[in-house]
């Protein structure tokens, strides 16, 4: 992709544990253009969240950035700052919205303190001024200013979903990482709160990594999605051709996991088996014991996301590379 927003490079991420070494995220590589929306999606424990936590650098001990690079609208690697030159990237360049909104709020700190924290610690600003930037922040996301000096107890679930965008939104970042914005919430909150999204997104530009298991969702609301599977990322795909035609069985897997919005009534078939133990890679493919599609090299050979069309990516072996 000619000048991404970012650009993820075989990134790598280990948890130390007792029982060994695991690797969450093994090789992970893919792009995100300016003002598009990136959907990641995978089940429980695929590493989505890592992937995010890693382009923060967020991570704590036990988990461990052990390779690849991240570069940020062309400038630098992330991995390489500082602890300083992070404080300093961190929601200025790039925000993130957490999976629950109600952790990520301090409950013992009325909204105006939590907004005027993030604001004056990366701005000059004096707390006047950050309140009367909060109060603008609040309207955007359909908040009354005057709920500025309540606490985070006093919202309901999608009030404070949406004042945890409004704080990510403070410092007008190029990219906003949303992980799993929506858990928790009855769909019809769900979908007000996405269309809020995607109305702020088309008025400032900001690029957005969506992250979910809901593949379903995803599709609706992503420009291109990724699927992961035990840390490995298996398939990229516009999204209105990732569910129509899928590239991977997993994929298609996910797909059949989900009812249709509409048409007939189907019988859902999943995915058989259970998530890869970290701790015990076969060689080859790591879906095989899960794929009813294997052939020889599924079991030998392992595999490596390729080109198998314009803007599609696969690493499975059923699949051809371009010019093969």
């Amino acid at each position: 992709m000619a000048n991404p927003q970012i650009s993820i490079r075989n990134l790598c991420v280990d948890y130390i544990t007792a029982a060994g070494d695991v690797r969450a995220v093994n090789n992970v590589s893919f792009d995100i253009g300016k003002g598009e929306v990136f959907g990641l999606a995978g089940e429980s424990g695929c590493g989505k969240s890592t992937v995010a936590f890693s382009l923060m650098r967020l991570h704590k001990p036990p988990a461990y950035i052990t390779g690849g690079e991240v570069i940020f609208d062309g400038h630098g690697d992330i991995l390489k700052k500082t602890d300083a030159e992070m404080s300093t990237f961190r929601w200025r360049e790039m925000s993130m919205v957490f999976q629950s909104a109600m952790n990520a709020l301090n409950p013992v700190l009325t909204v105006e303190e939590q907004f005027c924290d993030v604001i004056m610690r990366h701005t000059k600003m004096d707390r006047k001024q950050a309140i009367r930037r909060a109060e603008s922040l609040l309207e955007l996301v359909d908040i009354h200013p005057n709920r500025l000096r309540d606490y985070p107890h006093q919202f309901s679930g999608g009030m404070r979903q949406r004042l945890v965008i409004a704080i990510a939104l403070a410092l007008d970042p190029k990219m906003i990482i949303m992980d799993e914005p929506t858990t928790a919430l009855d769909v019809v909150v769900q979908r007000e709160i996405l269309q809020k999204i995607y109305a702020l997104k088309e008025e400032f530009g900001f690029s957005i990594l969506f992250i979910t298991h809901d593949l379903s969702l995803m599709v609706e609301f992503s420009d291109r999605i990724g699927i992961m599977y035990s840390g490995e990322l298996i398939e990229i795909a516009p999204s209105k051709q990732i569910l129509e035609a899928p590239f991977h069985p997993y994929t298609e897997g996910l797909g059949s996991s989900f009812p249709p919005l509409t048409g007939p009534k189907t019988k859902l078939t999943g995915i058989k088996g259970n998530p890869l133990n970290l701790l015990e890679i076969p060689r080859g493919c790591r879906f095989q014991t899960r794929c009813n599609k294997t052939q020889p090299a599924c079991f030998t050979t392992p595999t490596q996301l390729s080109q198998i069309e314009p803007e599609r990516f696969s690493n499975c072996h059923l699949f051809t590379k371009i010019g093969q």
